[in-house]
Order: structure tokens, then sequence, then C-alpha cells
């Protein structure tokens, strides 16, 4: 079957994932998730990232966790940035990147 105008994407599903939060200029916290977590600071930094982030650089990491799977990492993503301020802080603390 024939997918019409849209390219499907390829995942690499096994492997290595990384779920983080940015801490950004204005104060305010950015969640994501990446294969290579070096690379994905680096392009947010330089205004290459996340539409959100291009107006509120420089960007720092305050939290990272690793994952095997792609799935769990989106699940975990997802989850995170349903956290309020306040539980995204508690979770950073509780493990300091």
């Amino acid at each position: 079957m024939k997918t019409r105008g849209k390219k499907r994407r390829k995942f690499q599903r096994q492997g290595t994932f990384h779920v983080y939060i940015v801490v950004c200029a204005d104060g305010t916290y950015y969640t994501g998730s990446t294969g290579d977590l070096q690379k994905r600071i680096a392009l947010h930094n330089k205004g290459r990232g996340a539409k959100y982030l291009r107006g509120k650089r420089p960007v720092e990491l305050v939290y990272a966790r690793k994952y095997c799977y792609y799935k769990l990492a989106v699940t975990a993503e997802r989850k995170i940035k349903q956290f309020t301020r306040r539980q995204k802080e508690k979770l950073m603390n509780a493990s300091a990147v």
C-alpha cells in the first residue's frame, strides 16, 4: 500500500535515546527526546532545534535520562511534558545531571 504525499520515517527502535529537560534564558523549561543529546543541545543553542526555543537561548541541560528503546523514551517525554513546573523541578532535584 502506498502512502501519498507523506514519507514514512524509519526510526531506530533500539539503541540509545535520551529524554531531557533544558532551562531557557527566560527561566522556562523545555522537554524533548533525542538519539544524540550533545548534538541536540548544540542545535538548540544555535537556534536550529525546536521552534519554541529559538527566542529563548541559551539553554542549559538540567535533566537527562537514557533509554534503550525509542518507545520508552517517547512515552516518558509525553508524561514529563504533562508535569507541572513543580513536578519537573522535583524530578530534576531527584536526579541531578
